[in-house]
């Protein structure tokens, strides 16, 4: 489990086929390289879990610089940012015990939304995403949902006829310490929903 609570970010300085590094020749997943300087990993062990752009994923080595992971085709089709150099959004896995400063996030994300604004309001950032309507009943006015792997606070909701599209008010803070200040309009991005609203709709999807 992770809090949304973003500790650094890293950059995936390298991608490798994984049929090119003694895997199956018909595999076709990932190997990441993450330079992870900005975070303190004297703690991390192989098979540890570390959140990247709200994906959870296992660690399969470790250097000074960083660590990989292993990433299977399912989780490349069902996410964006892993297959492509550049800056991500690191977590580790929480601890009992640790403050829960955003809210419970499990790494596995849910679906893809699309930004539909982005731009500076004052002194803070106005964000609106575009969820799928498979997301839709999930999305609560002041409710919480990771975007990216950050934990958010959802300020309106507009459902419309192919999903709902959200806002979300992003302080300066949240942009400097995020890869969220890169999005432009119509970028995909990482959407995971809150647990306890995804167990109250199987509870009530039940009982119907």
């Amino acid at each position: 489990m992770f809090t949304g609570i973003v500790a650094a970010v890293g950059q995936i300085e390298r991608i490798e086929p994984l049929a090119a590094v003694g895997y199956d020749a018909h595999n076709t997943g990932l190997r990441i390289h993450v330079n992870s300087t900005t975070l303190d990993i004297s703690d991390v062990k192989l098979g540890d879990s570390i959140a990247i752009q709200g994906a959870c994923l296992t660690v399969t080595s470790l250097k000074p610089s960083g660590f990989t992971f292993d990433v299977s085709k399912e989780s490349l089709n069902r996410t964006v940012g892993l297959a492509e150099l550049g800056p991500v959004n690191l977590e580790k896995a929480m601890r009992i015990g640790d403050a829960i400063g955003g809210h419970l996030v499990s790494g596995h994300v849910d679906g893809l939304g699309h930004v539909v604004q982005f731009e500076s309001v004052g002194e803070s950032w106005l964000l609106v995403v575009h969820a799928p309507v498979s997301l839709a009943p999930f999305m609560a006015y002041k409710g919480s949902v990771a975007v990216n792997g950050v934990s958010l606070t959802v300020n309106s909701v507009d459902d419309v006829a192919d999903g709902t599209q959200f806002s979300i008010n992003l302080i300066p803070h949240t942009i400097a310490m995020t890869t969220l200040k890169h999005l432009k309009p119509g970028q995909a991005v990482n959407l995971e929903i809150d647990t306890i609203a995804r167990y109250c709709e199987r509870i009530l999807a039940y009982r119907k």
